[in-house]
């Protein structure tokens, strides 16, 4: 047989007793691993305030809000309980903010990193767990060459050894140590999955109150800048009253001062403008030069009349933000198992089998195999309160989660009421608002009258002027107001990540099988 052909057969005999080890080593090893307990609290999703009741506010809200005339002025109802849709931002009916929302989702940097994160947690806990739950099994083939001295009066030369085995070793966790372990890890993984949906619900509910508020800046330009035309047409009235004499020179630097001053205002709103328009592109993925970007008006925009309000109970299930807390806090409570099983005995099981031979050829003969199994028991004795203080340790670090989580809840209670009351008292201003200016208007064009025929000082007019100006501003303002509020509301609810199907990551478990046959608490 030649050299090729030996090795061909040496290499099968060692596939096949190392398939035999395998099987054996495995079967036997985690059969001794699976029948332990999982010491530690079983963790408990925390249940919804009892207090929070129906409603969100102290006293209860109308139904409606008030109504007014004019653009953004129509009455919305407060549908409670009823669910909210996955793209919510459609409740606008702005097709260009629906294509730059996509875009985003699909370009925006924080986004990305926010769905790697997830990959990497996804990744860390198959590692983990891979590491942990399956006995490792390693093969070693080598060889060694080596001439020894005959000094010591046995005859000296030149030998060959070459060995082949397979390690196998596996730590069972009787006391769950590895169970809690992953529970914290699977955790970790839904946590990173929560902060996907709440980068989501920011970055959306930010791409539409920054279009939003560039509709409002463009909206007050344009007031701004028909107020401007209205006092130069007057001013230059009054330049031609100058040149005849029927008009002081007082009231003509009175008008130019006015006319400086409103059009004073116009750079820091185009300047406000402009930024807004930099930070929607940079929202979009894109650079603030890049051209494309849509532009949006108040009047390209609907507000709904209809607005869907969870209910208070059903709140701590719909926020990304208080979900990840959760996970946070579970993941707390897990660790809190770890340091509990590291104070217990810890079991070691090992076994390999193997051959040695100074020629090759006899490598995998009965007489040159060897094989050992080996179990271990290690015990914490004396470590000067170390295991307890790490235990308490983590008690501790689970206080501190469930605070955080209770503060998390509250914030977010916090968010829905402050959104619901500002939906229903901006109402009202704007209905307010919306008075004040028709009556500015009204009062404008009568003074603007008188002073044509010289009933009035100009003086008055200027007043006139200066009421109207300041009111059709503030208008265009608490228009905006109602489009922004009703966009707040959508984002303190959850923004309905839970009626998405297909396309983007969802909150959900994990999806993945696990060691121990599911994604919840080790029992």
């Amino acid at each position: 047989m030649n050299l090729k052909r030996e090795f061909f057969v040496r290499k099968q005999n060692f596939r096949q007793f190392h398939r035999h080890v395998l099987r054996a080593g495995v079967a036997a090893l985690a059969a001794a691993g699976l029948g332990g307990c999982a010491l530690g609290p079983d963790f408990k999703t925390p249940a919804a305030p009892a207090a929070a009741g129906d409603s969100y506010t102290p006293a209860p809200l109308a139904g409606r809000t008030a109504a007014s005339p004019g653009a953004a002025g129509g009455a919305q109802q407060f549908a409670m309980g009823q669910d909210i849709p996955a793209q919510w931002w459609a409740v606008f009916r702005s097709p260009a903010l629906d294509q730059l929302i996509r875009g985003a989702l699909e370009q925006n940097p924080s986004m990305a990193a926010a769905e790697a994160a997830l990959r990497q947690a996804q990744e860390s806990y198959n590692a983990e767990a891979g590491s942990l739950v399956y006995p490792s099994v390693n093969g070693q083939l080598g060889m060694a060459r080596q001439k020894t001295s005959a000094a010591g009066g046995d005859k000296g030369g030149v030998f060959n050894l070459y060995n082949a085995s397979v390690n196998v070793a596996y730590t069972p966790d009787v006391f769950g140590a590895t169970r809690r372990t992953l529970e914290g890890a699977r955790a970790q993984v839904d946590y990173q999955r929560f902060q996907v949906e709440a980068t989501y619900l920011a970055l959306s509910a930010n791409v539409v109150t920054t279009a939003i508020r560039e509709a409002s800046l463009r909206a007050q330009l344009k007031a701004t800048q028909e107020v401007l035309d209205a006092l130069n047409k007057q001013m230059g009235v009054i330049d031609k009253q100058f040149e005849f004499g029927a008009v002081p020179r007082n009231t003509l630097l009175t008008q130019r001062n006015q006319v400086a001053q409103i059009a004073a205002t116009l750079p820091p709103l185009e300047k406000a403008l402009a930024q807004s328009r930099h930070q929607l592109s940079v929202l979009a993925g894109k650079l603030p030069g890049e051209a494309g970007m849509p532009e949006f008006a108040l009047e390209s925009l609907t507000l709904p009349d209809s607005l869907p309000v969870s209910l208070p109970s059903a709140l701590v299930r719909q926020r990304p933000d208080i979900r990840a807390s959760e996970e946070l806090l579970h993941a707390a409570s897990a660790q809190i198992g770890v340091a509990t099983a590291a104070q217990y005995p810890q079991f070691t099981l090992s076994g390999s089998y193997g051959s040695s031979s100074q020629t090759f050829s006899k490598l995998f003969d009965a007489e040159t195999t060897a094989w050992n199994l080996a179990a271990g028991l290690t015990a914490p004795l004396f470590n000067g309160g170390a295991l307890s203080a790490r235990r308490r340790a983590a008690e501790a670090a689970y206080d501190v989660a469930a605070a955080q989580y209770r503060s998390t809840v509250l914030a977010a209670f916090q968010n829905v009421a402050d959104s619901l009351r500002a939906l229903d008292s901006d109402a009202a201003a704007l209905k307010a608002q919306a008075e004040a200016e028709s009556l500015a208007a009204e009062s404008l064009a009568l003074a603007t009258q008188q002073y044509k025929l010289g009933g009035i000082s100009y003086l008055v007019l200027l007043d006139a002027q200066r009421s109207y100006q300041q009111a059709h501003v503030a208008l265009v303002q608490a228009q905006a107001a109602r489009y922004a509020d009703t966009a707040a509301l959508f984002q303190a609810l959850g923004g309905g990540w839970w009626n998405r199907s297909g396309g983007v990551p969802a909150a959900t478990a994990v999806s993945a099988a696990t060691p121990y046959g599911g994604a919840g608490s080790a029992k």
